[in-house]
């Protein structure tokens, strides 16, 4: 997963999966945008994270059956590191 916070923009950009290209897009909240190829979300654009993350990135999560631990660790090292690319790694958790 790679993250970039754009300060000028005031928008936070995740892309989900590799290089793949969006067919469409889709809006979840009114401040987040979800770019789709075939079912599946590739990319995620937040758009003023300065007013707060946790609504948008909820209604994303449960839209599309993400893992909102993750997508909120994107947004907080993405904030962490303004206009820069951040990439994590995020595994499936492991069994209790």
């Amino acid at each position: 997963m790679r993250a970039e916070y754009d300060s000028k923009a005031n928008a936070v950009s995740i892309s989900l999966v590799g290089a793949e290209r969006a067919e469409r897009a889709d809006q979840v909240h009114e401040r987040a945008i979800v770019a789709l190829r075939g079912n599946g979300p590739v990319e995620l654009q937040l758009l003023y994270p300065d007013r707060g993350v946790d609504e948008p990135l909820a209604a994303v999560a449960r839209a599309y059956d993400l893992d909102s631990e993750a997508l909120f660790a994107a947004v907080k090292a993405a904030l962490a590191a303004p206009d820069r690319s951040v990439t994590l790694d995020v595994a499936v958790r492991s069994p209790a």
